[in-house]
């Protein structure tokens, strides 16, 4: 992986290489990664530079046979740790070990891929992975062991946030006093998820979101669409390269779930004055409730950036509006007086509740049922 086809993040890739060249590597650190950012391929390709022994900022002049091994992610030094769960290939007790074929497609694929998207390979977008005691024990034990190559070991560990409490506790010891040459790589999007334990014990990084020129500069060189094209995904996708990549291939999702929110605001505003209408949200509530949790949880980010533009719209923001509806019945305009500064933080904040109930395995027919009666009432809410 070389930094050179890493987007952007300049100034944590001159940093990470500094502390290789300067013998400095601290022996656990959290990179804290918008979703789309890259930390992923930054991670391996820091793990390259110091397992490779290259140098010079770049991972092509130290050990040739090596930086092959990284290409394939089969060097035997370099470990991964991601949330898993059951499939139909892996019935109980599930690793990262199970599925490790499918991560290294996932990674040369879609580096900068989601949660989601992972799920997605594995056939599992309906469940939710978790990073385990069993896959606790499975890192003690291969941190234990004298690296191969006689240089350092390196575990990567993927979306930790997703680790529970158990697996948290059992890695404790060993992150704050590991062997000699181990290095713990941890991203995670969502620091608040991490128990204080953990975090303490690590240096944290805050990568950025990209910038537009980024998407704009990676869409036109990488994909070949003109700079017009890239300018538009640059605008909706937020520094986030893998929404990018999802605009470019159009995927249907935007659609389905423009289709949900509009029938989903419409229901919510008409209940107000007839009670009837509950009924409509009490369905709508069932369908989305048929989905995923990832899906669900997705949705509902989508609702939040809708609301956005909404609110974008109504103050004359003109040129931070990119929403372009699919549906023919529906204008952003007239939907927008009603999303204002006196009712935009709620709105907010009853999603992100929504959110966070739907990951704790919360019953989502109530969840979504109880944020449709909170949006009924800020709906109809007087801008002061």
């Amino acid at each position: 992986m070389l930094f050179s086809n890493i987007i952007g993040q300049e100034n944590i890739k001159n940093h990470l290489i500094k502390t290789v060249d300067n013998d400095r590597i601290p022996h656990a650190q959290l990179f804290i990664a918008p979703i789309g950012s890259g930390a992923l391929p930054l991670a391996i390709a820091y793990a390259q530079y110091i397992l490779c022994q290259n140098s010079g900022g770049e991972n092509n002049t130290g050990n040739a046979a090596c930086n092959i091994k990284f290409e394939k992610l089969m060097h035997p030094d370099l470990h991964f740790s991601f949330p898993v769960t059951t499939n139909d290939k892996i019935k109980k007790h599930p690793t990262s070990n199970s599925f490790m074929q499918e991560w290294r497609t996932f990674v040369e694929e879609t580096p900068y891929g989601s949660l989601f998207n992972w799920y997605q390979s594995l056939g599992i977008e309906n469940k939710q992975g978790r990073i385990g005691v069993d896959e606790a024990e499975e890192i003690v034990k291969k941190l234990i062991l004298k690296p191969y190559e006689g240089g350092y070991k390196v575990m990567i560990i993927w979306m930790a946030e997703k680790m529970n409490a158990s697996a948290s506790n059992k890695l404790l010891k060993l992150i704050e006093e590991p062997p000699d040459k181990t290095l713990f790589l941890l991203i995670a999007e969502d620091e608040e998820q991490i128990i204080n334990t953990i975090l303490s014990r690590c240096q944290a990084l805050h990568l950025q979101p990209l910038t537009e020129q980024n998407i704009i500069d990676t869409m036109m060189k990488n994909h070949g669409i003109d700079e017009n094209q890239a300018i538009k995904i640059a605008h909706q996708c937020n520094g986030n390269l893998n929404k990018a990549l999802h605009l470019l291939h159009h995927d249907d999702n935007e659609k389905v779930f423009e289709k949900w929110f509009i029938t989903w605001v419409r229901a919510a505003f008409r209940a107000k004055g007839d009670a009837s209408v509950v009924q409509d949200l009490i369905k709508w509530s069932e369908e989305i409730a048929k989905t995923g949790r990832e899906t669900q949880k997705r949705f509902l980010n989508y609702c939040s950036h809708f609301f956005r533009q909404a609110l974008l719209t109504n103050y004359n923001a003109r040129s931070l509006v990119f929403f372009e509806a699919h549906a023919n019945n529906f204008d952003l305009e007239k939907f927008a007086p009603f999303v204002h500064g006196a009712n935009i933080e709620d709105i907010n904040k009853a999603i992100e509740d929504a959110i966070y109930h739907i990951e704790r395995n919360g019953n989502a027919k109530i969840i979504l049922l109880d944020l449709s009666m909170h949006l009924t009432r800020y709906l109809h809410q007087k801008e002061e």
